[in-house]
């Protein structure tokens, strides 16, 4: 099944579809499923990772957020959605930048997913238009 192909057969999409949001909204759902399994991962490393569970968990939920909302196709909430792909940019940066700082496999791979997260955002922002 395919969040993309679902977005396309709502009623209220049909040849309005926008292929970069169908791809954030995709790569936002395993975002936020990555950063919540290295926040995870990090508690249960042997030295203090308070800070990268924080920004992992704020990352994950902030990503989330717009999963869900930017799926919503019904009377689109444009100023909404942008403004949730612009906080999902700030989100994944701080958290890439703080996974940076750890040599583990589940950090760099954390990392790696937040970087595409926010390529993804900034096309799907770039891309919007007055009805998403």
């Amino acid at each position: 099944m395919s969040i993309k192909e679902m977005i396309k057969d709502h009623p209220q999409v049909g040849s309005d579809y926008n292929e970069q949001l169908g791809e954030a909204i995709k790569h936002t759902m395993y975002c936020a499923a990555i950063c919540n399994s290295c926040a995870d991962a990090c508690n249960a490393e042997p030295m203090d990772m308070s800070e990268c569970i924080r920004k992992c968990l704020d990352c994950s939920n902030v990503c989330q957020a717009v999963s869900t909302v930017a799926a919503r196709r019904t009377h689109g909430n444009t100023v909404v959605i942008k403004a949730l792909l612009e906080t999902c940019i700030i989100a994944c940066k701080v958290c890439a930048e703080e996974c940076a700082k750890h040599d583990n496999a589940h950090c760099r791979r954390c990392e790696r997913m937040c970087r595409e997260c926010v390529e993804d955002c900034v096309k799907a922002l770039d891309g919007m238009v007055e009805a998403a």
